[in-house]
């Protein structure tokens, strides 16, 4: 798959869904926080499917 999340939005991604997997891990937010997951795994792969289909891409032109 092509990557469409440039560098900034890799950052934000992985800080949220750390976040989100460690307030679940210390039982402040419950099991719901394990959908950190979610935006960890799109920042690691470099692609998010719901931008592929909104035609949407965070990463410089040019590449």
């Amino acid at each position: 798959m092509k990557p469409n999340v440039g560098t900034l939005d890799r950052a934000l991604r992985i800080a949220v869904g750390l976040l989100l997997i460690g307030l679940s891990l210390a039982g402040v937010i419950g099991p719901w926080g394990w959908i950190g997951l979610l935006p960890l795994a799109t920042a690691l792969l470099r692609t998010c499917p719901a931008y592929t289909v909104m035609g949407i891409t965070t990463c410089k032109s040019g590449k």
